[in-house]
């Protein structure tokens, strides 16, 4: 009954016009997933048709550079996707002939595809009955059957999971799937929910409960720590920007950002050891705080105009001078803020 209530509602009001669910290759339907994860439907569309257009397919993806990968990237943020992403592709032309593996198992095994992600790569593209439990899914899940909790927490985990199971079918599960995706990001929403609408409202524990967005339970709240940085904005005569690409791991990593410091006595020494000599006293050029997930950064910019040193090396790879036009690749996004908004007077 719940399968048949949710496919009824999806054929005459699901979205079926998305741009990967007109060609519902392994491939395609991957990609949009891993950009879905964290960000919305209307967001993704514009950045999913741009990268098709440049990697139209796995082997394409594979052999790009990553900054070509993470520019096409930038502005979608949770930046490891690009790079997982990127490195799935890698893999899977060196492991499993240029195609994505089509076993769960497999598919699982490659870096950031957990098994949600992978159940809906192969029953949206493949007809693979497997069941999944994106956030949008767990929503509608922990109202209808009224399970309590955060489902970050393990053992709410495993009850959405056996949920999920239970009502997903075995055949239409690619529409299944889909419907539960659009169910939860169109009418069962975290505010404000649908519920007049909603094919599911006559069983809906969260509904009779009077007051259905208590389901699912919210994740503890934690004192939100704010950080403090510096980024150096160093011109040279011309007056072109120093960048620098950051470390692989880590926040941005793999991006092009701006020399970053700790303290104004660290950027001093930064410069020496970069064989840089600061023309003139650095000044604040822009305070403003850019929020992660987990924390917020407080962000100084410190501008000052440099001379190179006869120790100074320009490494393409790793350093380049920016004067408008084409980026060298990715970009953080505080650096692109900074690049659209203080253009005249950095650079």
């Amino acid at each position: 009954m719940f399968a048949n209530q949710v496919l009824h509602w999806f054929s005459e009001h699901g979205r079926k016009h998305l741009p990967w669910q007109q060609d519902k290759t392994t491939y395609r339907v991957w990609v949009s997933e891993i950009m879905l994860q964290q960000t919305q439907v209307a967001t993704v569309i514009p950045y999913y048709e741009r990268f098709m257009q440049s990697f139209p397919s796995l082997q394409a993806l594979a052999e790009a550079p990553e900054d070509d990968v993470l520019s096409h990237w930038s502005g979608l943020g949770y930046y490891a996707r690009a790079r997982n992403l990127h490195t799935c592709a890698k893999l899977s032309c060196e492991r499993h002939g240029g195609q994505l593996p089509e076993t769960i198992e497999e598919l699982v095994g490659l870096p950031g595809i957990g098994r949600s992600t992978a159940g809906a790569i192969l029953s949206l593209a493949l007809e693979q009955p497997h069941p999944i439990l994106d956030g949008n899914v767990k929503r509608v899940l922990a109202r209808f059957f009224g399970v309590e909790g955060w489902p970050g927490k393990s053992d709410v985990l495993k009850r959405l999971w056996s949920f999920s199971e239970d009502v997903t079918p075995e055949l239409s599960t690619a529409s299944f799937n889909q419907a539960m995706m659009d169910l939860g990001a169109t009418l069962c929403t975290r505010s404000r929910p649908a519920c007049d609408r909603c094919p599911l409202v006559e069983d809906c524990k969260g509904f009779a409960s009077g007051n259905p967005v208590q389901f699912p339970g919210k994740k503890p709240k934690k004192v939100t720590p704010v950080k403090a940085t510096i980024m150096l904005a160093l011109t040279n005569a011309e007056g072109a920007l120093l960048l620098e690409r950051r470390p692989p791991s880590g926040i941005w990593g793999g991006l092009w950002s701006l020399p970053e410091v700790a303290t104004t006595e660290e950027g001093s020494a930064w410069l020496e050891k970069a064989g840089l000599v600061a023309v003139d006293s650095p000044h604040s050029a822009a305070r403003f705080r850019h929020t992660f997930s987990h924390y917020h950064l407080d962000i100084d910019v410190q501008a000052t105009t440099v001379e190179v040193s006869g120790s100074f090396v320009l490494e393409a790879s790793e350093r380049v001078w920016y004067n408008s036009g084409q980026l060298p690749g990715g970009v953080a996004a505080p650096v692109t803020k900074i690049l659209n908004n203080l253009v005249g007077e950095l650079l």
